[in-house]
């Protein structure tokens, strides 16, 4: 298991393989539905593959433990980001209604700036592993966990829940002893929480599942509520994907909403997509791809998402910095998610990874106060001076 999670194909083979199994599982399939998974099982296979044979790997745990962020310019940096995420998670919950407390269904209303102002609060998912990297008082990491956490449940954002446990779980794994087990207590737990919360909000936002006319399986509708709602999410990216290439719909203007800023809405609701069922319009990463060029666009998507994958693990290896850190957490986690919704070919999240190269770049001009101090030279001896040492 532990090498498992230092190859990257396991945050985007894996995920989609799983998915495309449990729509498999969920669904009596219509026909020519299957043909789409088979893009996505095979092009999934085909990355697993490429995986063993270029040998990238992600630095081993001994690795992350040795690598002290506590007090270095990079996590005054980062803390400093931090105070400004939790600042526009205030602004957010102060400036307009509370989904939780007031109206589940304004989750989605962004009038008045909140969409701006969301920009940056989204980013809430990067306060637990700061917290648990770069603080040492107890109270100021478990608070940075707490609000990473409570936050996208206060404003029903199931992505975001998913994003910060995400996070979180990975750092508990990268910082453990090497010669403990996998901490699967703890894990198993986020786990839990992470459905439990998911199926509760799932509720909130979309009312009952009595609703979605879809072909489902026997052993679906045989589950639990909320077992059913983890299997929707899952399996209806991958369902929606081969219902279009059975389809052979085209429309490239949902591609161009998506990547070019402020172009247009990428929402798939209320548009003339033939979707099975309307109320259920996600579609995975590579959806639009697929709409625009067919797939074989959706095939190159998922190479370029891949490459991308391998880039902030390449960045992450020489030394398990901060910010390579956060920026392979965000893109691990664009991958893990992409069965379900696009976020890895967007500009916020184009936006995010600038932002933590500027961060690194940031730090890197600041004073380092953990330099080694001159030592005087002897009378007898020429002046030497120790070098500043980089942390």
């Amino acid at each position: 298991m532990k090498w498992l999670l230092r190859l990257p194909s396991t945050y985007l083979g894996l995920p989609l393989l799983l998915s495309c199994g449990l729509t498999l599982l969920a669904y009596d399939l219509p026909d020519g539905y299957l043909e789409g998974m088979l893009v996505l099982m095979l092009t999934a296979l085909g990355i697993m593959l490429a995986d063993a044979l270029v040998g990238i790997r992600l630095p081993a745990v001994d690795r992350f433990r040795a690598r002290r962020y506590i007090g270095t310019r990079d996590a005054l940096v980062a803390l400093i980001f931090a105070a400004v995420v939790i600042l526009f998670c205030l602004l957010d919950l102060t400036l307009f209604p509370v989904p939780l407390l007031d109206n589940p269904s304004s989750y989605a209303t962004m009038e008045n700036g909140r969409e701006h102002i969301r920009h940056i609060s989204d980013m809430c998912w990067t306060l637990p592993p700061i917290g648990l990297l770069c603080t040492r008082k107890k109270w100021l990491r478990n608070t940075l966990i707490f609000i990473g956490v409570v936050f996208p449940i206060l404003v029903i954002d199931r992505n975001r829940i998913f994003a910060s446990l995400f996070s979180l779980g990975l750092v508990i794994v990268f910082r453990r002893d090497e010669l403990k087990p996998l901490p699967w207590k703890r894990i198993g737990l986020l786990a839990v929480v992470g459905g439990s919360v998911f199926s509760i909000l799932g509720a909130l936002r979309s009312g009952s599942l009595d609703t979605v006319t879809l072909p489902f399986s026997a052993l679906y509708l045989a589950a639990p509520q909320g077992i059913k709602w983890l299997l929707l999410y899952s399996s209806a990216g991958p369902y929606n994907f081969g219902a279009m290439v059975a389809k052979h719909y085209v429309n490239a203007s949902f591609l161009i909403n998506q990547v070019v800023p402020f172009s247009g809405s990428v929402a798939t609701a209320g548009t003339n997509i033939p979707l099975d069922a309307s109320n259920i319009n996600v579609g995975t990463e590579f959806l639009p791809f697929l709409l625009a060029f067919g797939p074989s666009g959706a095939v190159i998507s998922i190479l370029v998402l891949y490459a991308l994958l391998l880039w902030s693990v390449r960045r992450l290896r020489p030394a398990a910095s901060l910010f390579p850190l956060l920026i392979f957490l965000r893109v691990s986690y664009v991958c893990v998610m992409s069965p379900f919704a696009p976020q890895a070919f967007i500009w916020t999240n184009a936006a995010f990874i600038g932002l933590c190269l500027a961060m690194q770049t940031a730090s890197a001009l600041l004073p380092n106060r953990n330099a080694a101090t001159p030592s005087l030279p002897h009378p007898t001896e020429p002046p030497t001076w120790n070098k500043t040492r980089f942390i």
